[in-house]
């Protein structure tokens, strides 16, 4: 992949949002709310527990599913970042060694619960978190943050670090391109040529963003982004929120999938 395709890449979670299914007409603060919970409901398991994230899956399956987005996308995402967890939890099994179960003859040591816990732990925030973005966009997360209450400085540098994304790669893209022509077989691609792209590089965005300050500040700018879209929480909103609440209460509170397992066993007894 070139490095233009990867800079498109990266505003198609943007481009997602504008679709017009039912999940992107939702209000953006109900989305907000309702991913702030399955987050924090996720996160609340103890670290031992498997079975119980499995139900949670539900929801970013729906969201996909209802919200038209591509379900490779999402898990090219979560595996892009997925490093991270790996890393997080790859020492679980040799630190914590007690066996806890018996699987077909193999022991299955805690450290290897632990760390399949903190996968599925992994892909479920992740995938929420890209999910509410394809379905609301970025600046609408942080606008929808603004009204919910969050002070205007947060919001406002969310926004800000989110464009200077793209100021940034449009910068890299034009030095890329100038390299590539000025570049004859292997010649421009030492580490001391890349050391200087980083300086041009740096010294450009600099002065891109002082630009960009000072016509924000000549147009009125005074430290909160406001928006001309004005919305309202709606009756489907709020069903969409109490069914959330409902489902998450439901999975975290209830053993719904040792009931499910018992009935299965009882059903092919």
């Amino acid at each position: 992949m070139t490095f233009d395709e990867k800079y498109f890449d990266v505003g198609r979670l943007d481009r997602l949002s504008y679709q017009s299914t039912c999940v992107h007409q939702l209000d953006p603060r109900a989305k907000v709310v309702a991913t702030v919970l399955f987050l924090f409901t996720v996160i609340s398991f103890p670290k031992y527990e498997v079975g119980g994230l499995i139900p949670f899956f539900l929801f970013p399956v729906l969201l996909m599913t209802m919200g038209e987005i591509p379900f490779l996308f999402v898990v090219k995402k979560v595996l892009f970042v997925s490093p991270f967890a790996i890393f997080i939890g790859i020492f679980n099994p040799l630190l914590d060694t007690g066996t806890v179960a018996v699987i077909a003859g193999m022991p299955i040591s805690a450290g290897w619960i632990s760390f399949v816990s903190i996968i599925l732990k992994f892909s479920l925030t992740i995938s929420a978190a890209i999910l509410l973005v394809a379905t609301t966009s970025f600046p609408g997360v942080c606008h929808a943050l603004r009204q919910l209450g969050f002070p205007s400085l947060f919001t406002s540098q969310l926004l800000f670090l989110y464009r200077y994304l793209f100021v940034l790669m449009e910068e890299a893209m034009r030095i890329i391109r100038a390299r590539d022509m000025r570049a004859f077989g292997t010649r421009g691609t030492g580490i001391k040529v890349f050391v200087r792209l980083i300086g041009i590089l740096f010294l450009r965005t600099v002065d891109r963003a002082e630009r960009v300050y000072y016509a924000m500040l000549s147009r009125g700018f005074q430290g909160d982004m406001p928006s001309l879209r004005k919305s309202r929480i709606a009756m489907t909103d709020m069903a969409f929120m109490a069914t959330m609440i409902t489902f998450l209460v439901v999975f975290r509170f209830f053993p719904v999938t040792e009931e499910v397992g018992r009935f299965t066993q009882e059903l092919f007894r």
